[in-house]
């Protein structure tokens, strides 16, 4: 169902942008061309069958990015990206772990210690 949405959806897509670029320009674009008597103060003009698909299409492209939204939420409901990771078994330990000295060589010195504050080197 969700390979259907998302075909459909790239369709649309491409449909929507092949319209927009078939039509015509009303000029003024990028603050360019203030002639011909149009702008904001004009009248609106009669919308054209490709504003009217663009419409259409422009309506479709947005219903099916919801229903792709929706799809996606029910499909990740309850699960994380971890818990897709599979388990991990405890039996096995990192190669690149090091193992720690048993005894007191890691606590800082006490009062009474004239030791260096460094490591040993052993």
């Amino acid at each position: 169902m969700e390979n259907v949405v998302l075909i459909i959806h790239l369709l649309l897509a491409l449909s929507l942008i092949g319209v927009v670029l078939m039509q015509r320009s009303e000029g003024g674009g990028l603050g360019m061309g203030s002639g011909g008597g149009g702008g904001a103060i004009s009248g609106r003009s009669a919308a054209t069958a490709l504003g009217k698909v663009t419409w259409i299409l422009a309506i479709a492209f947005i219903i099916t990015s919801i229903t792709l939204t929706i799809i996606a939420a029910q499909n990740a409901a309850g699960s994380s990206v971890i818990d897709r990771l599979g388990p991990v078994s405890e039996d096995s330990e990192s190669p690149s772990t090091p193992s720690l000295p048993a005894g007191d060589d890691l606590l800082p010195p006490g009062e009474g210690d004239d030791g260096p504050l460094v490591p040993r080197a052993d």
